[in-house]
């Protein structure tokens, strides 16, 4: 017997299959009620075992070439290995995992056009190698519900055309289709599966059905689209990102409209969330990073299909105490139909989500809109993207089943990454994912993109996106695909780990490709521990490992801590130094020669390969995560200027630097560590300080933070950690005066040559000083040398190399509103810098002494 979706063999290409079964067993390939194909024991080529690393140990078994001609009309049926004894008595059978011999005989597929095309008149085109009938179901835009298949009066089916070589089947149309709704009807040996077109553009509210819909069509596009200007093009190596989430945005901001809250046409009015994204880009942001945007499962897009938490009259959040957990109950109970989601399930790669939408069924246009707005302000747009997961196998599995999603090795589909993980090491999921992207670049222009858990990509197909976009000129395409950025999450784990399937789109394997990736390393120094830790009170430089220790049992004896400060100090200067693993520290090890947590800490082969950050969407803010860390006595004046300290780690690093929208704000979700499904009270941006921060909202969802909660409970409720708007104000003008301070000099974009440039002093424990020779660099500045003092005492940093010199504090601190940071001092005769406690700052070399 076998079990329900079992598949243990492996159908690798037309010749072989793999399988760990008995090679003295006679063995075939039962296809269908008539088909088999005789399978012989044979040998793994060393390109097999490359190509399928996992299956090296596997049995080889080659399809008789007598029976070669049977292959492409078995693969139409359901395909069963079956091994029998020397008494041809039944020893094994299992189902068999396909997309290897798909991908080998219908390699063509790889360059066949795909999905709605056409200008005048439409046509369709539909990858289905496996299907034995592929037709198009057209409806009637009046024929009854669009929020999924029906078969109603207005439904007119039309057959499809199989080109045997690519498995591709299309359909010609007629210009009456276009603004039609249409599904697939895709027959299979089991029965017949109505989806929707994974290539499609446009779908119905909630994404039942696709839409076929011409996107150089005026009807799609707001005024002056053809003529956006956009910003100028800034290095990868140069990049300020804010990682904004399109509903967080406006969702609480009172000059909002209500209607508009929450929605793509929020980031085009005068509101206080834009003035202040104004702001930020004149003082030297440069780009937007947008939490997911494209078609996602988990918000209904209708608005009145939602149920939202405070509809509740027990639901009146403002009215409870701030370490309550009632907040948190009612945020649960409408979870899962409020208007709230990170997004991170999608549902169709290749179109925006309805619900940031006024009207789901203008999507296009006012995503759009809001791009044009952004690039208005100043700002380019990133998108994060999510092409190594799907919300479930519905949409793409029913086309090719077995195909589009990874699957392990007894045939179930692999999770590792949180939901149905997708396989772009196969050759079709691979074209959708760089598809894809080259239709938000050409279609949107989209500035840059974002890869979620990359690390279960191959390089491959990041370096196949990077190609891609590389092609897209601005005559022929309307955009710059070179001044395109990519970064991403470039984590190693899951079943692809180590890797046991392809090489990786992972943090040291992407060095040398100009793909950015996250660095957690600087991250975990700054903060302290890892965003994992059972107690969250682990300290680090930024959190009070320099001399304010919070007594937690966690963070060891002071011996303890002095090491793991200096291990932490090392990790920072490596980030400052753009993370390469080929820098070399005071210490005289290179970066590759310094362990974090048994991996090498550098990976770099460039700056612009590592993107800095000390917060982002993921696990607590940087103030909650201070809120936790630093001694719960810490004045609020101490905890800002340890907010600004922190960010400036990442401001003032070389590569690029990306900061959680509201952490210039000391924004707080109070203490939620995973906010993906928390409500907008868990998730408020609030551009009103009189409204606070978000801290004391309550004890977080019970899902993500119950065993912190007895951690939580006395911090939320103590009235002191709760910023008024002269801290939130401080925050945000140190935030600003860092930014201007990055943008103000090459000395934080030296690119290759940071190697012979940027250097580090001695320098006490809690103490990081950094040099930078920006001789023949900066017209105005022969050098640039900052000091993080993160202790609790002034400090004297002596720096041999600039007595005598001309020094001063960087104009635009020398101007601060911090009192404090102006009291930063340099003396020309011992070349010393005095820097206050809990302070950052930078001084700068005049070119002519003097």
């Amino acid at each position: 017997m076998i079990r329900e979706g079992e598949a243990r063999a492996h159908w690798i290409d037309r010749d072989t299959v793999a399988w760990q079964v008995d090679p003295s067993f006679e063995h075939a390939l039962a296809c269908g009620a008539e088909r088999v194909i005789r399978l012989s024991p044979g040998t793994l080529s060393d390109g097999q075992r490359s190509a399928w690393p996992h299956l090296a140990s596997y049995t080889a078994l080659k399809v008789d070439p007598r029976d070669a001609g049977l292959v492409r009309e078995a693969l139409r049926e359901r395909v069963l290995a079956v091994a029998r004894d020397g008494s041809g008595e039944l020893a094994a059978a299992t189902g068999v995992q396909l997309p290897g011999v798909l991908d080998d005989l219908y390699a063509g597929a790889a360059t066949a056009p795909l999905g709605p095309r056409g200008r005048a008149v439409p046509r369709l085109s539909l990858w289905a190698p496996t299907a034995r009938k592929v037709e198009l179901a057209l409806y009637d835009p009046t024929d009854g519900p669009t929020d999924g298949p029906t078969h109603g009066r207005g439904r007119s089916v039309h057959p499809m055309r199989r080109d045997d070589e690519t498995g591709v089947w299309s359909v010609r149309g007629l210009p009456a289709w276009w603004g039609r709704e249409y599904t697939f009807l895709v027959t299979h040996h089991s029965g017949t599966n109505e989806v929707t077109d994974p290539y499609g553009l446009a779908v119905t509210p909630d994404g039942g059905r696709s839409r076929l819909v011409d996107l150089d069509g005026p009807a799609l596009k707001p005024p002056g689209w053809d003529r956006l200007a956009k910003p100028p093009a800034v290095p990868q190596h140069r990049a300020t990102i804010y990682e904004l989430h399109v509903r967080d945005f406006s969702a609480s901001d009172a000059t909002v409209p209500a209607g508009l809250r929450g929605t793509y046409a929020a980031f085009g009015l005068d509101s206080a969330g834009m003035r202040e994204l104004r702001a930020l880009a004149e003082d030297g942001l440069t780009h937007v990073h947008l939490l997911p945007v494209f078609d996602f499962a988990t918000v209904p897009e209708r608005r009145a299909d939602r149920t939202e938490p405070d509809c509740d009259p027990d639901c009146d959040f403002a009215a409870l105490p701030p370490d309550s957990r009632r907040q948190q109950e009612c945020v649960a109970r409408t979870a899962a139909t409020d208007s709230f989601n990170w997004g991170y399930d999608p549902l169709h790669y290749t179109v925006p989500e309805g619900s940031y939408a006024t009207d789901p069924d203008e999507r296009i246009k006012e995503f759009r809109a809001m791009v044009a707005a952004l690039n208005g302000a100043g700002l380019r747009v990133v998108m994060d993207v999510v092409y190594n997961h799907t919300h479930s196998t519905g949409v793409l599995d029913p086309i090719v089943p077995g195909y589009y999603h990874r699957l392990l090795a007894d045939g179930a589909v692999a999770d590792s990454t949180c939901c149905p993980n997708t396989a772009p090491e196969h050759t079709m999921m691979g074209r959708l994912v760089v598809d894809s992207v080259v239709t938000w670049a050409r279609q949107y222009k989209i500035d840059g993109f974002r890869f979620d858990l990359m690390g279960h990509h191959p390089k491959a197909n990041l370096l196949a996106v990077r190609r891609a976009l590389d092609e897209l000129t601005v005559d022929g395409d309307g955009v710059d695909g070179r001044s395109i950025i990519l970064y991403g999450e470039g984590w190693n784990f899951g079943e692809v780990a180590d890797g046991a399937r392809f090489e990786q789109a992972t943090q040291a394997n992407l060095a040398g490709t100009g793909i950015g990736t996250f660095t957690d390393r600087l991250r975990d120094a700054v903060r302290g521990g890892t965003p994992f830790e059972a107690d969250p009170r682990v300290q680090g430089f930024g959190s009070g490992l320099a001399g304010a220790p919070n007594g937690a049992p966690v963070n060891g004896t002071a011996e303890q801590q002095r090491a793991r400060l200096a291990g932490y100090t090392d990790l920072i200067k490596l980030g400052l130094a753009g993370n390469l693993r080929d820098y070399v520290l005071p210490s005289g090890k290179k970066g590759s020669e310094i362990d974090y947590n048994g991996a090498p800490a550098g990976y770099a082969a460039e700056p612009g390969e590592t993107v800095s950050y000390v917060d982002a969407h993921d696990n607590e803010t940087l103030f909650d995560a201070l809120a936790y860390k630093l001694p719960q006595p810490t004045p609020m004046a101490d905890r800002v200027r340890m907010q600004v300290l922190s960010l400036a780690t990442v401001l003032l690093a070389q590569g690029t630097a990306f900061v959680h929208a509201g952490s210039e704000r000391l924004r707080s979700k109070s203490l939620d560590r995973n906010s993906f499904d928390s409500g907008d009270w868990f998730n408020r941006l609030l551009w009103d300080c009189s409204l606070g921060n978000g801290f004391g909202g309550g004890l977080p969802p019970r899902a993500d933070n119950e065993p912190r909660w007895p951690y939580a409970g006395p911090l939320l409720a103590d009235p002191a950690l709760l910023p008024g708007c002269a801290a939130i104000g401080e925050c945000r003008a140190g935030f600003g005066e860092l930014l201007r301070i990055r943008a103000s000099s090459p000395a934080f974009a030296l690119g290759s040559e940071v190697r012979e440039r940027l250097t580090f002093a001695d320098a006490a424990d809690g103490v990081i000083a950094m040099h930078v020779d920006t001789s023949g660099l900066d017209p105005r500045w022969s050098s640039v040398t900052v000091v993080f003092n993160a202790t609790p005492a002034t400090q004297v940093q002596r720096m041999e190399r600039l007595a005598g010199r001309s020094v001063v504090l960087h104009p635009v601190q020398a101007v601060s509103g911090d009192a404090v940071v102006r009291e930063s001092a340099f003396d020309p005769d011992t070349g010393t810098l005095t820097v206050p406690a809990r302070t950052v700052a930078v001084f700068v070399a005049k070119t002519h002494p003097g």
